[in-house]
């Protein structure tokens, strides 16, 4: 079934169709809903939610873009529900006069690691490093778009993201990855 026929059925809010979109997207999803909760529940609450909405909302759907796409901004906003509900992104700082550079990790140090590896990483950090990082190095916003997003300001998410950088540059030199940073 390709891509318009799947959206045609789920306009038509046919029960065939809509099970194969959720069988076609579900564990992309569960990933995406993954890195931005510490529990597999909440991940899956999330990607459930997501994807009501997504059939709910079909009709707002302008097919200029990938469906996939589409239902991924779909999950990536239920997942910041989610925090916003739990107030897990209130504990967010800023801090001033940084040197982006010093905390940049370079990909050389992640190409070993397993995703499982990497999930566990992004576990380790607190809920504001890890929902920026991955708004801005995994889905590509940009930071006025994350800070519109989660309602901080442009310098609270550029610093969530270096210090989550920082973080992610510490824990990896814990596993015994040594990074050469050329500064």
């Amino acid at each position: 079934m390709t891509e318009q026929e799947m959206v045609q059925g789920c306009k038509r809010k046919d029960r065939r169709t809509q099970r194969a979109v959720y069988d076609r997207y579900s564990s992309t999803m569960l990933g995406v809903a993954r890195r931005y909760t510490n529990r597999d529940t909440d991940a899956e609450d999330v990607m459930v939610s997501g994807f009501f909405k997504a059939f709910d909302k079909i009709a707002s759907f302008k097919e200029d873009g990938s469906f996939e796409g589409w239902i991924r901004r779909i999950v990536v906003n239920e997942a910041l529900m989610l925090l916003r509900k739990k107030h897990a992104l209130k504990q967010a700082t800023e801090i001033a006069d940084v040197n982006p550079q010093y905390f940049s990790t370079p990909a050389s140090a992640t190409a070993s690691l397993s995703e499982a590896d990497i999930l566990h990483q992004l576990d380790l950090m607190p809920v504001g490093y890890r929902t920026v990082f991955n708004l801005y190095v995994v889905e590509g916003y940009k930071h006025r778009e994350i800070a519109d997003m989660l309602g901080i300001s442009i310098n609270t998410s550029k610093s969530q993201l270096i210090l989550a950088k920082k973080r992610m540059r510490d824990q990896l030199s814990q596993l015994g990855y040594s990074p050469n940073y050329n500064d």
